[in-house]
């Protein structure tokens, strides 16, 4: 197999393909060997009906298409690898013709590309991050956590509802919000499960107040929703006082300071294995904000959200449940899954283009030993059979790419510019 030519247009990379004649020879034979094996030809035992008979019971045009079809699809992964393209889409092929005896075959071939947008700035991002040391802010907030598994609800009516409360309420669906009616709905103020302008409407409204909320999800091509709410009861969560005695029967400890002293350890603990993450995630998503691309590619898009759709499936498999009980358990449409994985695609998309420029300004290169290590640390079991196995099925490029931008995250993480916030604290005032 040779690549006479190679260029991109419009998005897309096109490949003139030259097979030798050899090689079409064999495809050929191959194609009448399995006609001859797969179709019944009187008077001929399997597999040993001759050229001429199959040509005259089936057509040659179609033994030779089989050829040809048989060429393209064994070829594309090597022209795959040989570019080094990782395509968003299938392959375009025209104006094919069929394959010859003894003769060379070229063929062009079409792969659409994922875009390769530039950024503003090339320069190291400057991110917040939590100090790597424990503070005494966020034991006080772990220590309040605590005391909430022995908190206690008094009702209330005196005032309006307010962040912390739990309130009972019936929710009339007026439009587009079928999932939050109920006559006895059951809100945990701040908790995130709900609308943020559901949450802001019912701040400040009192026992017996009927009020009309309404927002637009924040996901594309969402229509308004609104309900109406009345306010039927309200719970004010009261924590216990922590003092030494109920430190020691409430969560055995000897006293508050050996209870801060282990909340402090725990934390500690977290953070080391948490923070890390923490800094690769913040300075790659302040560096796809640098992303010179208004729109996202439609086809790249729906690749990524193809894959996170795949991998999300599977994990679910693993863990026993199905989509739609994981749906169920957390309150949410088909329809709004879907929005929402759409919404993490264009965010992954947008990420991994920004760390493809980065790379490809920084020059970045995968070297033969790179990829030998990124099978040997993959923890499969045979490490040389899954690596022919990714050239057989073309997916060397991928696992470049996935190189190519660890290694643009790596230079992103060292040279990024940090500043120690105590978020906290901050989240506190």
């Amino acid at each position: 197999m040779n690549i006479t030519q190679s260029e991109v247009q419009d998005g897309k990379l096109i490949a003139t393909v030259t097979i030798p004649a050899a090689d079409v020879d064999a495809a050929i034979k191959k194609a009448y060997k399995d006609a001859a094996h797969k179709y019944r030809f009187p008077g001929f035992r399997p597999g040993r009906a001759p050229r001429a008979v199959i040509d005259n019971m089936l057509g040659r045009e179609a033994t030779l298409a089989d050829a040809t079809n048989r060429i393209l699809g064994e070829t594309e992964p090597a022209v795959i690898n040989e570019l080094d393209i990782v395509p968003v889409k299938d392959a375009d092929y025209e104006g094919i013709e069929l394959v010859k005896d003894h003769e060379d075959y070229s063929y062009v071939v079409k792969f659409p590309l994922r875009p390769a947008p530039a950024l503003s700035s090339y320069e190291p991002v400057a991110i917040e991050m939590p100090p790597a040391e424990v503070t005494e802010s966020e034991i006080d907030a772990q220590v309040e956590m605590l005391l909430g598994y022995h908190a206690t609800f008094e009702d209330v009516e005196d005032r309006g509802v307010e962040s912390s409360d739990f309130v009972t309420a019936k929710v009339e669906n007026i439009k587009n919000a079928e999932a939050l009616a109920g006559d006895s709905r059951m809100i945990a103020m701040g908790s995130g499960s709900l609308p943020t302008a559901f949450d802001e409407g019912l701040m400040g409204m009192k026992v017996g107040e009927t009020k009309e909320i309404s927002w637009t999800p924040e996901t594309e091509g969402a229509e308004e929703a609104a309900v109406s709410v009345t306010v039927n009861g309200i719970k004010a969560r009261k924590l216990p006082e922590l003092t030494d005695e109920f430190a020691k029967t409430g969560f055995g400890f000897d006293n508050i300071a050996a209870m801060r002293d282990a909340v402090k350890e725990e934390l500690a603990a977290d953070k080391e294995s948490r923070l890390p993450q923490l800094k690769e995630n913040r300075c790659v998503a302040k560096l796809a904000e640098r992303l010179e691309l208004d729109e996202m590619d439609a086809d790249y898009e729906q690749s990524v959200f193809s894959e996170l759709g795949q991998n999300f499936l599977q994990s679910l498999a693993a863990r026993g449940m199905s989509l739609d009980a994981w749906l169920q358990a957390n309150g949410m449409t088909g329809d709004q899954f879907i929005a929402d994985l759409h919404h993490q695609a264009d965010d992954v998309a947008r990420e991994s283009l920004a760390l493809d420029a980065l790379a490809r300004e920084l020059k970045v290169e995968v070297t033969d030993e790179d990829v030998n290590h990124e099978f040997e640390t993959a923890g499969v079991e045979d490490a040389e059979a899954t690596r022919e196995r990714f050239i057989a099925e073309g997916r060397m490029p991928a696992v470049r790419d996935s190189i190519r931008r660890s290694k643009a995250v790596d230079w992103l993480v060292e040279n990024a510019q940090v500043t120690e916030v105590d978020e906290t604290a901050k989240d506190a005032e």
